[in-house]
């Protein structure tokens, strides 16, 4: 079984169920759904037009009739596998669910004792058998200026605008809180509240963290108060991501190793993080809320990092970071190197015999002989590899050396000797010299230390494309390389943009759609050594210094 959060309308009842069909009457549980939301996940099974509810149909219409006040989010379900004992998997979720208190400050504070423990939010979610959604919805609430929860607890406010109030910062929930308190203003409730935080373009000038006067941006004045707003909000992000930008340098060289920048609106989840001094590894996050708020969270560290550091230190087996490209893109990079490496070979017969001489000598997986298959596992990257002037020149080379030989038939072993016997000495030192190049193994140690040696320039033959920015991943490595290709001012601009939005600027580059240095771009990655943009690297991937500063 599998625990998916699905879309209402993706759910229907089914015909034969595990109960008895549930009733329509459901305004018993809709009270508790509006407050608590969804505690047992329902149990469903896929068929062709989605999935059919095998348990929790009063729940399902409970949902049903909250969703015509207002939109509700996915809803948390126990997808069957086959062989699944439904009737088991129903009563070991009654049993969890039972133990769970049933008031949401009260679900807070448990889950708040176990966290401080030490627990995951995983482990929360399996131990009372509820979402680790939900789970981090009641941890939101530690979030909530006091006086709001005080107030939530005596009823004043609503269990929606309550959960709306999770989402805003401690800044955003005293000026809410001021408005309510007033006799004569308006606190917005419910959804509206959400467009009051969310909504529109509307950017308090109080949180710029530049100048805005040196500037010259255009605020507009708030008539009935004391508040104004930037007049252009894609001139305010540019000037703030390129503040942020800046502000993160100085904390690395003010010694700390690492420095996140969330993107836009992703919430700082401060339940998640220890607090841990810079000198015994301590990082620094910098969260920017959406209507522009920056928020910087000084010496933490994520619990599961910290476990891992723990693991380390009592010398058990740690799981090594994430490295800063996928198995893709090294497969991508790969290729394009070694078909630089095997253009090289021929064009440099001295080489290519030396090479001929060491595999005789040690042997090699392909030296039977076969040809290096090049697996490709994306159609775009075969593709882009395709259209590398390199891999041209080697399959052009092939169909020369076919041609020498008159051979595009099986031969013998003797008919080949004889043909070779009537070719002159650079003839069949020309063949030897692509049958070196065709059989050169990818992805090894030899093809890099070949790169080294004969000085191969992959960006010679190499072009970026669409398949190479789609196979990006890491959001440090992104930004760096907009920095190379779009300018610093445009990766400083863009900081906070999400990986999608920096993607978009590299492609616009290489299409030519903005002006750029795509022209004089030197690839770390398509150097010889392999460079890395971040303190993380990668396969056969050496660390420059400052790499992470990038």
């Amino acid at each position: 079984m599998e625990l998916q959060h699905i879309e209402l309308n993706d759910l229907k009842t089914a015909s034969i169920n595990v109960r008895k069909k549930g009733g329509e009457d459901v305004s018993d549980l809709i009270p508790s759904i509006r407050s608590l939301g969804i505690l047992q996940p329902l149990l469903v099974r896929p068929n062709c037009e989605g999935f059919e509810i095998i348990a929790g149909q009063r729940r399902f219409h409970a949902l049903t009739a909250l969703a015509e006040e207002d939109p509700v989010e996915p809803v948390p379900c126990i997808v069957m596998a086959d062989g699944d004992d439904a009737k088991a998997i129903e009563a070991s979720l009654a049993e969890n669910v039972a133990r769970l208190p049933m008031d949401e400050i009260d679900q807070f504070k448990a889950f708040a004792a176990l966290i401080k423990e030490g627990a995951t939010v995983e482990d929360i979610a399996v131990q009372f058998g509820v979402t680790e959604r939900l789970v981090t919805q009641r941890l939101a609430i530690a979030n909530l200026y006091s006086p709001i929860l005080n107030a939530y607890r005596r009823d004043e406010v609503d269990a929606q605008s309550m959960r709306v109030l999770t989402m805003a910062t401690t800044k955003q929930q005293k000026a809410w809180w001021a408005l309510f308190k007033s006799e004569d203003e308006y606190a917005p409730t419910g959804h509206r509240l959400k467009d009051w935080l969310f909504g529109g373009d509307a950017i308090p000038a109080s949180n710029a963290i530049f100048d805005v006067e040196a500037n010259k941006l255009v605020l507009i004045g708030d008539l009935f108060g004391e508040d104004s707003y930037f007049a252009d909000g894609e001139a305010f992000w540019n000037c703030q991501n390129t503040a942020i930008a800046e502000t993160a340098e100085q904390f690395r060289e003010d010694g700390w190793q690492s420095v996140v920048i969330h993107d836009v609106g992703n919430r700082f989840q401060s339940w998640n993080y220890v607090d841990v001094t810079k000198e015994d590894g301590g990082e620094v996050h910098i969260a920017v809320s959406s209507n522009g708020e920056v928020n910087i969270h000084e010496g933490v560290l994520d619990r599961d990092a910290l476990r891992r550091r723990q693991k380390a230190e009592a010398g058990d087996t740690v799981k090594p970071p994430k490295p800063e490209i996928t198995k893709a893109m090294q497969n991508y990079l790969d290729l394009h190197r070694h078909a630089s490496v095997r253009s090289d070979v021929l064009r440099n017969s001295s080489a290519a015999l030396r090479l001929i001489a060491a595999h005789m000598l040690t042997g090699s997986s392909l030296w039977h002989v076969r040809a290096e298959p090049q697996r490709v596992d994306k159609k775009a990257v075969a593709e882009s590899l395709a259209a590398n002037p390199a891999q041209q020149r080697l399959e052009a080379e092939r169909e020369a050396v076919t041609a020498i030989l008159d051979c595009e038939d099986v031969l013998d072993i003797v008919s080949i000797f004889a043909k070779l016997a009537t070719l002159s000495d650079e003839e069949v030192t020309r063949i030897l010299a692509f049958l070196m190049a065709e059989t050169l193994e990818a992805h090894t140690p030899l093809l890099e230390h070949l790169g080294q040696h004969l000085e191969t320039d992959p960006m010679q033959d190499w072009t970026p494309d669409e398949a190479f920015v789609d196979l990006l991943r890491d959001k440090e490595v992104i930004n760096a390389m907009v920095g190379e290709v779009a300018g610093e001012a445009a990766a400083k601009g863009n900081v906070t943009a999400t990986a999608k939005v920096q993607k978009a600027i590299l492609k616009d580059c290489i299409s030519g759609k903005r002006e750029s240095e795509i022209g004089n771009w030197k690839l770390r990655y398509m150097a010889f050594p392999m460079t890395a943009y971040t303190a993380r690297g990668g396969a056969g991937m050496e660390i420059v210094e400052g790499a992470d500063a990038a």
